[in-house]
């Protein structure tokens, strides 16, 4: 996104927003009027504010000439870096001690603290965010409210889709967003908080009525130092203050069955709800049935139980929907209203989706991870009438430490394993895949292929597979992309796999 102003001005002086910023002090104009935020230079308009934010490849600061000549009014720069540094015509320069700390606090002022004005839902935790995410927002619908969903798979504002550029947006264009779903009429929110956003401050002064947390499972480890760290991220959005609803008592669901789970839980400010497969969780699934269109359950609530059926399949989507139905029991939402909504709920696009066919069974899932890949291949093992055969890579430019992890899950839980390129980014696909390989142990690799090109692994896989074996496609799930060094190209996993059972089918009927 990048450029934050829709609709009316919403005009404010810059000393106003400065009032929100501790340690701020400006030179020139303060009184300057700011129409708009932005922290990328190609999208200053006239009368902005131009962010200057040091990211991990380039220096805002170093475009402070170009947002001037767009009619920026104001900069905002980091101290230490404010020398030479000159307040535009009749405009002003902030200095501030953290240009992303900043850049939050003056969002929240510029849209008049959005957050506050909703029943905000953050999920955090490394999986099961986005279906989490998707589930409360559905049980938000079917109580009756008027919902907005920000996350992986789109960020929904009325009748209005955009595309993500991040799970969890930069500050601006989250206060945006919240702001503009205030202005649509909504009262709820669901939101996917990633350790990124809170470690980068995009979710700074956002009041969360619920927040919840999923699991912790290696991940991210390309940014995070170590996993000590990864859990200080996530912890943030239980302990710090500034995510606290303004009224009312905060409420927290939290998967007791994982130990980063239970530590949360013990700290965790306003009230905790558990919830898991354990019998000492406050919200318990018992008498699980898992099957390969549905799965089925009794949810054991505070207030009673209630059975559910739906149709995201799989032990990990039962821990999601526990995680939906804690969240909203906590917010006064009836069980019976919840229950609908996940029986209602369609399969959640690329995650365990199955791609529709009448001989063969493929299922394309976003398991990018370690742990991912192990839940969706022990689940695969479960569902399956003959063999499991897997298709997957790793992404480049990301946690190298996990490939030959992953190597190893895939080759000891499936029967027959295809290694293939991901988003290679800007590493040679042939060096990820060694990597992959590395990790499988000589006497399994007899049963495992390489096939530098996805689409023919794809192939591959489903051609070389039975009627009753079932096909699992990992690593993708709803992108439509694939990211090389030199370009990016369309590819889904859904519409090769969907194409080729479609030419296996119709060779059979002829």
């Amino acid at each position: 996104m990048g450029n934050c102003q829709s609709g009316p001005a919403r005009a404010k002086r810059l000393s106003t927003l400065l009032a929100s910023v501790p340690g701020a002090r400006s030179t020139g104009n303060p009184e300057v009027e700011v129409s708009g935020l932005a922290y990328d230079s190609r999208r200053v308009e006239q009368g902005w504010a131009f962010i200057c934010i040091r990211g991990s490849k380039t220096d805002g600061h170093r475009f402070i000439p170009e947002a001037v000549a767009k009619g920026a009014r104001a900069l905002v720069v980091e101290e230490g870096r404010e020398a030479g540094v000159r307040p535009p015509a009749g405009g002003a320069v902030a200095i501030v001690p953290e240009s992303r700390r900043a850049m939050a606090a003056l969002a929240r002022a510029f849209y008049d603290d959005p957050s506050s004005r909703l029943i905000l839902a953050g999920v955090t935790g490394t999986n099961g965010k986005t279906t989490t995410a998707l589930m409360i927002d559905s049980i938000f619908r079917a109580a009756g409210h008027t919902s907005g969903l920000i996350g992986t798979l789109e960020y929904r504002i009325g009748a209005r889709t955009m595309r993500p550029l991040h799970t969890t947006p930069e500050a601006v264009d989250l206060q945006h967003l919240l702001a503009d779903l205030v202005a649509e009429g909504a009262t709820h929110a669901a939101i996917e908080v990633s350790s990124h956003a809170l470690e980068l401050h995009r979710v700074d002064g956002c009041r969360f009525a619920v927040a919840v947390f999923t699991n912790l499972t290696p991940e991210h480890l390309d940014f995070h130092p170590d996993m000590d760290h990864y859990l200080a991220a996530k912890r943030r959005l239980f302990e710090d203050t500034q995510h606290l609803p303004q009224e009312g008592e905060r409420v927290n669901a939290v998967n007791i069955d994982d130990e980063a789970g239970a530590a949360i839980a013990r700290t965790a400010l306003g009230r905790t709800l558990t919830y898991g497969l354990s019998a000492s969780a406050d919200c318990c699934a018992e008498q699980i049935e898992l099957g390969p269109e549905e799965s089925r359950f009794l949810a054991r609530l505070p207030g009673g139980t209630i059975p559910i059926r739906m149709r995201p399949v799989g032990r990990f989507n039962i821990y999601n929907a526990m995680a939906a139905l804690a969240a909203c029991y906590g917010l006064g939402i009836e069980a019976e209203v919840a229950a609908r909504a996940l029986e209602q709920m369609p399969p959640v696009r690329g995650r365990f989706e199955r791609v529709p066919a009448s001989t063969r069974t493929v299922l394309v899932d976003y398991a990018h991870s370690p742990d991912g890949l192990a839940h969706a291949l022990e689940t695969a093992r479960q569902l399956s009438r003959g063999r499991v055969v897997v298709v997957f890579g790793c992404g480049g430019d990301r946690d190298r430490r996990k490939r030959p992890v992953m190597g190893e899950i895939a080759s000891r839980l499936a029967d027959r394993c295809v290694v293939t390129s991901d988003n290679p980014r800007g590493e040679q696909p042939e060096a990820i895949i060694e990597e992959i390989v590395a990790g499988i142990p000589a006497e399994r690799r007899e049963r495992c292929s390489v096939e530098l090109d996805r689409g023919e692994a794809i192939r591959m896989a489903i051609e070389g597979a039975g009627e009753d074996d079932l096909v699992l496609i990992a690593g993708k799930g709803h992108e439509d992309y694939q990211i090389f060094a030199d370009r990016t190209i369309h590819f889904d996993d859904r519409e090769t796999a969907a194409k080729v059972l479609r030419e296996i089918e119709g060779d059979q009927d002829a």
